[in-house]
């Protein structure tokens, strides 16, 4: 098998994908970062023996991804590309999406904005420290938690009313354009015996509306109505109905395509096939 494995590795997890020389994906593994080096090497050996393959089965390895910068020289010997994050990143998301073009919300540990394009531009819009990790460090402190998929699971069950203002709740007569029930203030109606699920839901909802709001500055910078979202919070429950929200308001169309989450992985082996954005490749 001639496979080409595109690792993207994070801060907080490293997403493997196998692709074959036509840009086919094979499978994906996805584990949890704890030291970026270790989890790669720890990841690839996981990926080799879940898939029944040898070194010897690899034509080659492409990095990306901001623990990419941690790891020098080629992988087991392998031939070791490196492709930048954001070129991966839109690569990933068109090819997943069928867009031409669009922009590409990547929500990781952080979140990045970028607009790409089919010829491969891709264009950094700009970024922000609201993501993943803030999901995990504000839970952590609230409810105890942090790993994602515990905070998923108790957040699904959470009340926003005990946690959130509404617009229905500072007014009688909200513009035509609002939804009364939509959040006036996160956190801003928080009641004394709001429970761990609540507040898990709070925060969830903080973070996916702050993502929303900037993909709205986003989309009026770069004079489109198209948004892939991608990354591993697309997984979250709340985010159909939150960004149906912003797409009411705002005429913006969100796609979360499948595999969403591993759309940087992706994109690092297809670019390499591309042979666009990639560094010492052989």
């Amino acid at each position: 098998m001639d496979v080409i494995l595109g690792i993207d590795i994070g801060g907080s997890t490293t997403k493997v994908v196998g692709l074959r020389t036509d840009g086919s994906v094979i499978s994906m593994l996805r584990v949890r970062a704890e030291d970026q080096v270790t989890s790669l090497y720890g990841a690839l050996g996981n990926y080799l023996t879940s898939n029944g393959l040898t070194l010897g089965d690899v034509r080659r390895v492409v990095l990306t991804g901001v623990g990419s910068s941690y790891v020098d020289g080629d992988i087991y010997g392998l031939p070791t590309c490196r492709v930048d994050e954001f070129s991966a990143s839109g690569a990933g998301a068109l090819a997943l999406s069928g867009q031409e073009s669009a922009v590409v919300v990547t929500m990781g540990t952080g979140t990045a904005f970028m607009w790409a394009e089919k010829n491969g531009s891709v264009r950094h819009l700009c970024g922000s420290g609201i993501g993943g990790g803030t999901l995990g460090g504000l839970c952590r402190k609230l409810v105890g938690m942090e790993r994602f998929g515990q905070i998923k699971k108790l957040a699904a069950s959470g009340d926003l009313g005990q946690v959130d203002l509404t617009i229905a709740d500072i007014t009688r007569n909200p513009a035509p354009t609002l939804d009364p029930t939509l959040t006036a203030a996160n956190f801003g109606n928080l009641a004394e015996d709001a429970s761990p699920a609540d507040l898990a839901a709070g925060v969830v909802n903080l973070v996916l509306q702050a993502i929303g709001t900037m993909t709205v500055l986003a989309c009026q910078c770069c004079d489109t109505k198209t948004v892939v979202l991608t990354g591993s919070m697309t997984t979250l429950d709340q985010v159909k109905p939150n960004f149906e929200n912003f797409e009411n308001l705002y005429g913006i169309h969100y796609m979360i395509p499948e595999n969403a989450t591993f759309a940087t992985a992706i994109g690092a082996g297809l670019c390499s096939l591309g042979k666009k954005a990639v560094k010492d490749c052989r």
